[in-house]
Order: C-alpha cells, then sequence, then structure tokens
C-alpha cells in the first residue's frame, strides 16, 4: 500500500514505517493546498490534525483508509467517507493517563500559585526579612470541588484521581438538558459549585463556546478552568475578561482556538500570575505517544488483513 502521513512533525518522534508499505512518506506537515497533491496515489492517508473534507475526498477516489492519529476525529469528514466506502479509524483512549495527570498538575498548579512563587523566589525571597515570602493565598486540592464536563475515558480517569485525593467531583450534565441523568449534576450548578472545572467533551456545535462570558459570570468566583480538550469549547476573550476581573482565579489551557496561534496572541501575552498555556502537549508523555504509535500501526496492520480495528465510521 501506499501510505502518506500527512503531519508527521506532530508526533515528537517518528512513526516506524508500516510493514504493509509499498511506498512510504512522512512529511512533517501539509497545508491545505497541499492535500491533495500529497494524497493523489494514496491508498491510507494518517493525518493528526490536517483536514480532510468533502472537496478533497472526492478527488481521491484511490483512497481506502484514513487513519487519524488521534483520538478525536473532527478533522475528517465522516459522511463523506460513508459515501466514498473509505474507512476511518482512530486511536481511542491513548492519552487518558497523560491527559488526567496534566489536568492534577494543572490543579496543584494553579490552587498553590506555583508560578507566582516561583517568580517570586527570584525577586523578592533575597530580600525578605523572614525565611519565606507570603503572597497569593495556597489552597490544599483536599477538600475542594472539580467539575468534569465529559465522561469519558478521561474524565473518567481525572474523576478517579481526584477522588483519590479528596477531592469532590461532580459530571455536569449537558447545558440546557432538560432532564438530569443518574450520576450527574445540572449544568448550572456545576458551574456555580465547582471550585475547578476541567473540559473533556468533544467538539460539536452543541458544545463550540460551551464557556463564554454567561457561563463564567454563573461560576464560582475565583473559581479555575482548565481546558486540554478543544480550544473552541472556550471564548477566549471571555476567559481573558474572567481574569482580568477575578470572577476567574486562574486558567490552564493546553489548546487554542487556532493552533498554531498568532505570534501576537492575547492569552500568550497576559501577564495574569495564575495564567497557564501550553502548546497542546497535554496528551504527549513518552508511554501516551508509545500507545499512540502501535495502535496506528495496528490499525494499518488489521485494515490490511480485512478485519479493520477502531473504526468510527
Amino acid at each position: 500500500m501506499n501510505i502518506v502521513f500527512l503531519d508527521g512533525a506532530s508526533l515528537p518522534s517518528p512513526l516506524a514505517r508500516p510493514v504493509q508499505a509499498s511506498h512510504w512518506t512522512e512529511r512533517e506537515h501539509t497545508s491545505p493546498d497541499h492535500v491533495l497533491e500529497a494524497l493523489a496515489d494514496a491508498d491510507v492517508a494518517i493525518t493528526n490534525k490536517v483536514r480532510l473534507d468533502r472537496v478533497t475526498l472526492e478527488q481521491l477516489p484511490r483512497l481506502k483508509l484514513i487513519c487519524v492519529a488521534a483520538t478525536g476525529y473532527d478533522c475528517v469528514d465522516l459522511v463523506a467517507c460513508r459515501d466514498q466506502g473509505v474507512t476511518v479509524c482512530n486511536v481511542p483512549a491513548y492519552s487518558a493517563v497523560s491527559v488526567a495527570e496534566s489536568v492534577i498538575g494543572s490543579l496543584f498548579a494553579l490552587r498553590r500559585h506555583l508560578m507566582a512563587y516561583r517568580a517570586a523566589s527570584a525577586l523578592l525571597w533575597p530580600q525578605s526579612s523572614h525565611f519565606c515570602v507570603h503572597g497569593a493565598p495556597i489552597q490544599d486540592l483536599q477538600g475542594s470541588t472539580l467539575g468534569i464536563v465529559g465522561r469519558g475515558d478521561i474524565g473518567s480517569r481525572v474523576a478517579r484521581l481526584a477522588k483519590a485525593l479528596d477531592i469532590s467531583v461532580m459530571f455536569a450534565e449537558h447545558r440546557g438538558a432538560q432532564q438530569v441523568r443518574a450520576g450527574y449534576v445540572a449544568f448550572e450548578e456545576v458551574l456555580a459549585k465547582a471550585d475547578a472545572l476541567t473540559l473533556h467533551c468533544p467538539l460539536t456545535p452543541q458544545t463550540r463556546y460551551l464557556i463564554g462570558t454567561v457561563e463564567i459570570a454563573r461560576m464560582k468566583p475565583g473559581a479555575l478552568l482548565i481546558n486540554t480538550a478543544r480550544g473552541a469549547l472556550v471564548d477566549e476573550n471571555a476567559v481573558l475578561a474572567g481574569l482580568a476581573s477575578g470572577q476567574l482565579g486562574g486558567a490552564a489551557l493546553d489548546v487554542l482556538h487556532v493552533e498554531p496561534p498568532q505570534p501576537d496572541h492575547p492569552l500568550l501575552h497576559c501577564d495574569h500570575p495564575n495564567l497557564l498555556i501550553t502548546p497542546h502537549v497535554a496528551w504527549a508523555s513518552q508511554s501516551s505517544v508509545a500507545r499512540l504509535k502501535a495502535v496506528l500501526l495496528a490499525n494499518i496492520e488489521a485494515f490490511a488483513a480485512n478485519k479493520p480495528i477502531n473504526v468510527v465510521t
């Protein structure tokens, strides 16, 4: 098979050449206007975030398999794939441990103001008249309440880790739901009661800008916001305003609406002492990357044997 990886540099190290590949191309990245050229003779496309829409797919009659190098597959037009008989496979739950640990790490950093105290150690500690420097109030995780939006592999693992730290956990029901399912709490109630809110839901028309000005105003004053899912779940301007007003006590954002962001993106230049921005790496522990690669290769092998696995359409 002719196999093309459209954005190989999205992984921290190269993917091994699949044994089924008679021709193998691993491109560092592929811009939208070069996708057709890259996949013109491909039987299999591997994509992490390069978009494959209907217009593109209709011009690729040879393409039979799309392997998404991620769990989320919103970059692929699934309806178009079904219409054209293209199989789409993903890599489910490979990063659940890494992302969940990232969320808990962010909770420690934000509630204990680690970034502000790191700055204080260099600027204020040498001049202190005491052995310590007191600044922003340090809060324990124990006894706090964590609201979780999304109860899949990652959200569930976050809950288990949180409970081990004596954090109370609430799973949020869908926004605007008429009924609250067993084991869930109304979305508005979670906003009002949670000391921290973490997002682990897919990006859909219903969840786009799930957290905006109205929702932040309804959050507990000083609450924290953590987003390791999709940037467009959050209105970034509302986050900036919430931090500036103090309604948000801090935020940890591993994803932004446009990635990579422009150099002048306001969040990248916000000097709020309790804002943590990371470049979409919550998923990227070494063990998660190893699992991702293994399942990608297994997906190709299974498809070649006419026994496809991890099929989303």
